[in-house]
């Protein structure tokens, strides 16, 4: 498999095979960033939800329950079971779409539906990473259609990601690479070998303990926000725990203006997400 099928993606160019050979390089650093909930402070794969309906890609009640399931997954984040859930109901969702017009919805709305959601933290540990003369790496379950912009917002030339199948310029609802767990520690390791990185002092940050793999891959784990069962590895093991705040992972649910339907639907799935919020609390008071 390519590195394409991969998802691995450089905007930087490799030298060619036939320039005389050169004397060994140092190893060199590299720092991998997950992205939702790491670097923003949302879900990448649910944000343009109202953008896909605007469209004509989706209809308002599909907008409506992608937007619930971006109020769970803020709340609650996601297991790996539930990442496959939904990797397969929106592949399924996008089957037939254009490539193309998916890509200029995501580039044209990115700066008013992701860029504030960006961590002013995380912002500034990848330019802390670019002084040091790291490779910084975003890697990262969602489709390279989505994250690409995001790289080029904070000046990431390198990513990782989920790849669709596509043929004659439409996605068929195949994915060529799923980007999540081992998969991720396994383009960890081929990156490590085509570029040079020295994964002992390289750096790794995340949120989900899905992502354990990648994390344990370096020698300088580090939690970002963590959820429970991540945060309760990362003080077992002794790493560092970064919590990012600004700005804060506010969720707002449409309204029915918004989204042109009844104000009962939208009442109702409110009132839904209102009751995994109040699950939470009380299951996080039960353990604590």
């Amino acid at each position: 498999m390519n590195q394409e099928e991969h998802g691995i993606a450089a905007h930087s160019s490799a030298a060619g095979s036939s320039e005389p050979s050169q004397p060994a390089k140092p190893p060199r650093v590299a720092a991998f960033f997950d992205l939702d909930k790491t670097i923003i402070a949302m879900s990448s794969t649910y944000a343009y939800g109202r953008e896909f309906m605007n469209s004509g890609l989706i209809s308002p009640v599909e907008a409506l329950q992608l937007s619930l399931a971006q109020a769970t997954y803020m709340l609650a984040g996601h297991t790996s079971e539930q990442m496959d859930n939904t990797r397969d109901q929106l592949t399924a969702m996008i089957r037939g779409w254009d490539v193309q017009q998916v890509r200029t919805i995501a580039e044209e709305t990115m700066h008013t539906v992701v860029t504030p959601t960006i961590y002013a933290e995380a912002r500034e540990l990848i330019e802390y990473h670019q002084a040091c003369g790291h490779d910084v790496i975003i890697i990262s379950a969602s489709v390279k259609e989505l994250v690409e912009p995001i790289a080029r917002e904070l000046g990431v030339e390198k990513t990782v990601t989920t790849v669709l199948e596509s043929e004659e310029g439409r996605f068929t609802g195949e994915v060529l690479y799923y980007c999540k767990g081992s998969a991720k520690a396994q383009s960890i390791m081929e990156l490590a070998a085509r570029d040079n990185y020295d994964l002992a002092e390289s750096y790794a940050y995340s949120d989900s303990f899905t992502d354990l793999p990648m994390l344990e891959a370096v020698g300088h784990p580090t939690a970002v926000n963590p959820d429970r069962a991540l945060k309760k590895t990362a003080l077992e093991r002794g790493w560092e725990i970064l919590s990012f705040k600004n700005p804060e992972p506010l969720f707002q649910m449409p309204s029915s203006r918004d989204v042109g339907i009844g104000t009962g639907v939208v009442a109702g799935i409110a009132a839904v997400a209102a009751g995994s919020l109040w699950w939470v609390r009380r299951s996080r008071r039960g353990t604590a």
